[in-house]
């Protein structure tokens, strides 16, 4: 029996690297797409990257993708590339809507020249909710994105309706909350707070400056949410879903659970700088992932405590190695 062939772009990035153990483990083919460049950062795909088919493509170059498409011919196709960091979306808010809203109609256009029986995930964020109009956000709920970022994202989801419904092609969204792990970047605050513990800890330094102590997200782990990914694309007919745990904590009580892992209390550390606040600030998100539990048979496992001393232990044992 012929492995099923996967495609996965942006395989080098946190989500990326936790679906290709996912799908590795399911017996699949995979392929991950890299960008060109000078210096490579295959860190997080590194103890599996014999297992891996690594081809070059860019989400700005639609011709690669199409090339990649006709050479590959995977089955199914998962769109986690993108510029990520909402703060860097004010800075490059053309680049960021080049990568995460153009990029997307460049890949389901291939798909729809190259063969459109590829099954095409597309990774949406709850960055569109924005200034939310209830609570919980599901997949009815108006989307009012706050950043350059969201924005994008908003074109990337409604394009990827817009294709689905006038070419018949099998499109999903995962409209996913906040999901973190070891393997998240530094940028993002879940692993600035493990990695500055870890480096307290270490007595490497002594204060953790932070923003909006008060924002609330919904957290989970990101290796329980590349499951749901997958569970979409198994489905007889595409749709779209929200992924989240259903509960919302702030950056306070994150900070406060990181510290206790190590045995100290967080008000001696944590420093709130107004300099990291956003221009406009998305105070709460919180999802209601019902219609992903009924319908794909989904359920976070990692609990939110369980997420912070996970991510502050891979952390602490990182610096007790240097």
């Amino acid at each position: 029996m012929t492995a099923q062939r996967a495609l996965i772009t942006g395989i080098t990035g946190q989500d990326g690297s936790y679906l290709a153990d996912f799908l590795l483990g399911k017996g699949y083919e995979v392929y991950g797409v890299v960008r060109r460049a000078s210096t490579e950062n295959f860190e997080r795909i590194e103890h599996v990257r014999d297992r891996l088919r690594l081809v070059q493509a860019d989400l700005l170059d639609p011709m690669s993708l199409i090339s990649i498409l006709e050479q590959v011919r995977p089955r199914e196709l998962y769109n986690l590339a993108a510029q990520s960091f909402v703060p860097t979306s004010w800075a490059q808010p053309v680049l960021t809507a080049e990568f995460d809203a153009i990029g997307v109609t460049r890949l389901l256009e291939a798909i729809r020249l190259v063969d459109k029986s590829i099954r095409f995930y597309q990774a949406s964020s709850s960055e569109m909710f924005g200034k939310v109009r209830e609570m919980p956000q599901n997949e009815l709920t108006p989307f009012h994105p706050r950043s350059p970022y969201g924005v994008a994202k908003v074109y990337a989801h409604y394009i990827t309706v817009n294709y689905r419904e006038s070419y018949d092609m099998f499109a999903c969204s995962g409209i996913l909350f906040n999901h973190e792990s070891p393997r998240r970047g530094k940028e993002f605050v879940t692993r600035k707070v493990s990695d500055t513990v870890a480096r307290i800890g270490a007595g490497l330094t002594d204060v953790l400056s932070l923003g909006n102590l008060d924002a609330k997200r919904d957290w989970g782990f990101a290796g329980d949410y590349v499951e749901a990914m997958w569970m979409m694309l198994q489905q007889p007919q595409p749709d779209d879903y929200v992924v989240a745990t259903g509960e919302s904590h702030t950056v306070r009580e994150l900070a406060e659970i990181a510290f206790r892992r190590i045995g100290r209390d967080w008000r001696d550390h944590v420093r709130e700088d107004p300099a990291l606040k956003r221009p406009a600030e998305v105070d709460i998100l919180v999802g209601d992932a019902s219609k992903a539990g009924r319908v794909l048979g989904w359920q976070p496992r990692v609990t939110f405590a369980g997420l912070v001393e996970m991510m502050v232990d891979a952390d602490v044992r990182r610096y007790a190695r240097t």
